[in-house]
């Protein structure tokens, strides 16, 4: 009896962990957050703080890029760091007229390659406290260690982030949270 009690616990509790939840006292249904069997797509539309992300990336028809084999790490913006946008910009990038500036804001936070955090602070020591990458979208994007000991990824334009929670995996890739939002620097053509 003892066997199959343990046979049943093993077999079933991992299905329990991951199986969704019911808050009681709200009655909503909270889904599992990411999966490292699932693609970084898949894994951004469960999670319950990046839905921003998500629409940009189906706007853009990125998903293609991002579900790719890859790999690829992607900084992903948590729904709160959208406030420190320029004001109107949030808005105007969402429609479609402005398609291509959306795509170049959504390919400017995925470097190709899997970097884990401990790999960009590698890259920090090794460049004397800067990291420099080149995103997908052809733009540069630093890497410094702020006097809390976080990694701030600073845009084009000068804008902060701090990466909040590191190398969430992915089947084709690395997922980083950040706290805001990473804009490029405008291309003048």
């Amino acid at each position: 009896m003892k066997k199959l009690l343990l046979f049943m616990f093993t077999a079933f509790c991992p299905a329990i962990l991951l199986a969704q939840t019911v808050n009681k006292s709200s009655n909503t249904t909270t889904e599992p957050t990411m999966l490292p069997t699932n693609d970084i797509v898949k894994n951004i539309s469960l999670a319950p703080d990046t839905h921003t992300f998500y629409i940009f990336i189906q706007k853009t028809n990125l998903s293609r890029t991002y579900t790719s084999r890859g790999p690829i790490t992607i900084f992903v913006p948590v729904d709160e760091g959208y406030t420190n946008m320029p004001t109107g910009k949030f808005d105007s990038i969402s429609k479609p007229a402005h398609i291509w500036e959306l795509t170049d804001l959504v390919a400017y936070h995925a470097i190709a390659g899997q970097l884990k955090g401990r790999d960009i602070q590698k890259k920090i020591n090794k460049g004397k406290g800067t990291a420099t990458f080149t995103t997908l979208s052809g733009g540069k994007l630093f890497a410094k260690i702020d006097s809390n000991s976080n990694i701030v990824l600073i845009d084009g334009n000068g804008g902060k982030s701090t990466i909040s929670r590191f190398d969430i995996k992915q089947n084709n890739g690395i997922v980083h949270l950040v706290s805001k939002v990473l804009v490029p620097k405008k291309k003048i053509i």
